[in-house]
């Protein structure tokens, strides 16, 4: 249920929002990356989330520039 609340979001928002998103969740990935090398981390399944969400996003874009 959850997921498909998130996939209507952003399905919702337009196409500057998603491109900020998407640079957020890239920032995201990237300061956990860095962080893991560096220090421990506790749950690692954070990885799987971040990808996914950044999946997510990178398929509502797609979509959004083709029907444009």
């Amino acid at each position: 249920m959850k997921i498909d609340k998130e996939k209507e979001l952003l399905k919702n928002m337009s196409v500057e929002d998603l491109e900020n998103k998407f640079n957020e969740l890239k920032k995201e990935l990237f300061s956990l990356r860095l962080n893991s090398m560096t220090a421990h981390i506790k749950d690692y399944s954070q990885f799987k989330k971040l990808k996914k969400g950044v999946a997510r996003v990178l398929t509502c874009l797609n979509e959004k520039k083709c029907l444009s």
